[in-house]
C-alpha cells in the first residue's frame, strides 16, 4: 500500500467514523439520557436519506433552492417529527419495561417502512451532490478524492464540537445532564422535564435525519438502509459508554478505521473485526470507554 492509497483509506475511515458518530450520537442521547431503547432510530436515518431524494425537486421548483436548502428544510421537519413522536408515543415509555419499549419501537420500524414503500416505492435512488462540491482533489499523481466526502467530514466534526459545547458549557446541557441523573429532583426545582425530554428526543431525531441527508449522495437511497446502520450504532453506543457523547465519537472513529482498513487488509474477516474489537473493549471496560457526559 503506497502513501496515496493509505491517505485515501484514512480519509475514508475518518468520513465513515464521523458520519457514524452523527447517527449514533442521537441514539446515545435518547438511550442514555431518556432511558428508552429506540429500535426505530435507524429509520430516522432512512427518512433523512429519502427526504434528500424527495425534497430536492420540490425545493428546486418551489423555492429555487438547492441541496443546502433541502438540508435546512429537512432538519426543520425532522425536529417537528421528533417532537410529535415523543409527545404521542415515547412519553408513555419512560416508566415501562424495556420489552415494551422494544416492541413499540419495532412497530414504528414497520410503520415507517410501509409508509416509505407507499410514498416513494421500493426502487434504489441516487441523490446528486451539490455542484460546488462535486469535484475532486488530487492526491499524488494518480489518485483523487471527492470534495463532497471532505465536506461531510467537516460538517460532522463541526456538529460534534457543537454538541460537546452545548452539553458541557451551556445551561441547557446542564439541565439535560441533571434530568438524566435525577429526574424527580429536576422536577422539584420547577423545570419542565417533559418539555426537556421532548427537546432531547427532537434533537436526536434531527441529528439522525441530517446524517441520512448528507450521506445520501455517498451511499444512495434504498429500502432497509436504516436497519443496517442501527446495529452498528448500538455497537458505537456500547463501546463508547451509554449516554457519553465523547465516547460515541471515539468509538465511531475506532469502528471507522477498523472497518475500512479491515476491508483492505483482511477482507475475509472484515465482517467480524468490529465485533471482536467490541468484545475486547468490553472485557477491559465493561461499562464502555466513558461514562455519561
Amino acid at each position: 500500500m503506497d502513501f496515496s492509497t493509505f491517505l485515501i483509506q484514512c480519509l475514508n475511515a475518518l468520513q465513515y467514523g464521523l458520519l457514524l458518530f452523527l447517527v449514533a450520537s442521537g441514539l446515545t442521547l435518547i438511550f442514555g439520557i431518556m432511558g428508552v431503547i429506540n429500535l426505530a432510530h435507524g429509520s430516522f436515518y432512512m427518512i433523512g436519506a429519502y427526504m434528500a431524494f424527495a425534497l430536492a425537486p420540490i425545493v428546486s421548483s418551489t423555492f429555487g433552492g438547492g441541496f443546502f436548502a433541502v438540508l435546512f428544510i429537512g432538519t426543520v421537519l425532522a425536529v417537528l417529527l421528533g417532537y410529535v413522536l415523543e409527545w404521542v408515543f415515547f412519553s408513555f415509555l419512560y416508566e415501562r419495561e424495556h420489552l415494551q419499549q422494544v416492541l413499540m419501537t419495532y412497530g414504528l420500524i414497520l410503520v415507517f417502512e410501509e409508509l416509505r414503500s407507499l410514498i416513494v416505492g421500493d426502487d434504489v435512488h441516487g441523490v446528486q451532490a451539490p455542484a460546488m462540491l462535486s469535484g475532486t482533489l488530487p492526491l499524488g499523481e494518480l489518485m483523487t478524492y471527492p470534495v463532497y466526502r471532505l465536506f461531510v467530514s467537516g460538517v460532522c466534526l463541526a456538529l460534534a464540537v457543537g454538541m460537546w459545547f452545548v452539553f458541557t458549557k451551556t445551561r441547557l446541557g446542564m439541565m439535560i445532564r441533571a434530568g438524566s441523573t435525577n429526574r424527580e429532583m429536576v422536577q422539584s426545582l420547577g423545570l419542565d422535564i417533559k418539555f426537556l425530554y421532548r427537546v432531547v428526543f427532537a434533537a436526536g431525531v434531527a441529528i439522525a435525519v441530517f446524517a441520512g441527508m448528507v450521506a445520501a449522495p455517498i451511499s444512495s437511497v434504498y429500502p432497509g438502509m436504516g436497519n443496517q446502520v442501527l446495529i452498528i450504532c448500538f455497537v458505537v453506543v456500547v463501546i463508547g459508554g451509554i449516554g457519553s457523547i465523547r465516547g460515541a465519537l471515539l468509538a465511531a472513529l475506532l469502528i471507522g478505521f477498523v472497518d475500512t482498513f479491515g476491508k483492505v487488509l483482511l477482507p475475509s474477516a472484515a465482517g467480524v473485526l468490529v465485533y471482536v474489537m467490541m468484545a475486547l473493549i468490553l472485557l477491559w471496560k465493561p461499562d464502555g470507554l466513558f461514562k455519561a457526559s
